[in-house]
């Protein structure tokens, strides 16, 4: 059975980028254009990771992962989510880990990076 991602970024060409990245990766991808759509879809399915971006109309990145920490997951059964942003400050890394991230990746990235961020949680 092939790993599920949840892409949430508000760019309908960084979704596209990342669904033919995690495609090739045999990911069956989910997307969501903000966080309020991604915690909708989180409230009813699981995936088994999740590439987040920072800067989002409706929520934010940082409120969805508030919101996201709510939910009544496992510990094992939790997400693994990964920020995928232009957010590069040492700030704003550390805020998105203190909030619950797992692991963090710049934009543009391609699928070297990805793959690589992806095993180091688990997922790949």
């Amino acid at each position: 059975m092939s790993k599920s991602c949840l892409v949430v970024d508000d760019s309908k060409v960084i979704r596209k980028v990342a669904r033919h990245i995690l495609e090739s990766m045999s990911f069956a991808v989910e997307e969501a254009a903000d966080g309020q759509e991604a915690l909708t879809f989180c409230r009813a399915h699981r995936p088994d990771v999740i590439l987040l971006d920072w800067n989002m109309p409706v929520m934010s990145g940082m409120e969805f992962l508030g919101a996201f920490n709510d939910l009544d997951y496992g510990r094992a059964e939790r997400p693994r989510v990964v920020f995928c942003t232009t957010e590069n400050s040492i700030d704003h890394i550390r805020a998105a880990i203190e909030a619950g991230a797992d692991e963090y990746v710049m934009k543009p990235f391609d699928r070297e990076t990805l793959e690589g961020k992806l095993q180091l949680v688990g997922v790949a």
